[in-house]
Parts: C-alpha cells; sequence; structure tokens
C-alpha cells in the first residue's frame, strides 16, 4: 500500500495549504479581468481567463517543484526556469492571436487578447509568489480596461462628424 500512497501523495516542496491559495488567488485575480471582458460581451471571458490563470499558476508551481527537487536527480541535469516560461507564453500568445480579427479595415479582439495574455503573466507571478506584483497588475489591467475605455467612450462622443455640406 505504501508504494500506493507514495505515487499519490508524494513529498511536496511546500505545503498543500500554500499551493491551494497560489491556485485559488491566480483563479480570483484573473477572474476580475474576466469578468470585465465578460461583462463587455467579449468572446474571451470569465471562464477563459480564469483557466489561463490557473494553468500559468500550475506551471510555475510545476517548475518551483522541479527546480526543489532538482538534488534529487542523477547525472548531468540542468534546470532552466525560463522555459517554463517561455513555453508558456508561447501557448498563451497563440491563444490571445486567435482572439485578433481583422475585418473591414477594423481590428477586433486586440484588447481581449492582450488580457489572456496578461492573465497569464498574472498567473505566473501568483504561482512564484509575487503577490504584490500580481495585485498591483490586475489593479492597473482593470484600470486600463475599463476606465480607459469610459474615456476613449466620451471622447468619441464628443467628436461630432462634420457635415457633408462644406
Amino acid at each position: 500500500m505504501s508504494p500506493l500512497v507514495d505515487e499519490l501523495l508524494p513529498p511536496l516542496f511546500m505545503p498543500w495549504q500554500l499551493i491551494l491559495l497560489r491556485l485559488g488567488g491566480a483563479t480570483v485575480l484573473c477572474g476580475l479581468i474576466g469578468y470585465e471582458r465578460e461583462s463587455a460581451s467579449r468572446p474571451a471571458g470569465l471562464r477563459t481567463h480564469m483557466l489561463i490563470g490557473l494553468a500559468a499558476a500550475t506551471y510555475s508551481i510545476i517548475m518551483l517543484h522541479l527546480i526543489a527537487q532538482s538534488d534529487a536527480f542523477t547525472g548531468n541535469v540542468r534546470t532552466d526556469p525560463l522555459r517554463i516560461i517561455e513555453a508558456l507564453t508561447s501557448g498563451i500568445a497563440f491563444l490571445a492571436a486567435g482572439m485578433i480579427v481583422f475585418s473591414q479595415g477594423k481590428v477586433h479582439g486586440l484588447t481581449t487578447g492582450t488580457g489572456m495574455w496578461l492573465a497569464a503573466a498574472i498567473g505566473l507571478c501568483v504561482g512564484l509568489g509575487l503577490w504584490p506584483v500580481a495585485l498591483i497588475v490586475t489593479v492597473l489591467a482593470l484600470i486600463v480596461i475599463r476606465a480607459l475605455a469610459y474615456v476613449e467612450y466620451k471622447a468619441l462622443e464628443t467628436k461630432k462628424p462634420e457635415d457633408g455640406d462644406g
């Protein structure tokens, strides 16, 4: 029975409560950005952003675990944490690019795609325990997305089309 227990409950490099907090935190913070996108009726909303943040936090926790376990590997094994970050950003960039559409001379989905990319960065921050960075980035993102959208709307509203009766 011990090999089965060891397989299902391996020793972790940090307490499971901390892992749960980081995964949950990434999900919630990215969910805030996703909620804003959802409320604006954008195609990638709440669930998409939450899953991106959760995945990014998971990958960063896996990376930390591998680094903590690197002494257990025999032979010539090198660890490079940047490879996980590069792989994650490449994958998210692929998803985000799929959200961007050029149609009838206009670009659509650029802010949503950027929000997805940012959600991955927030998830990485939380997964690595960089809570202050994740919180600041989340607040700034919400300000940029929501508040500046309002400013843009008001600026366009005051700009009247000119009469064609020259």
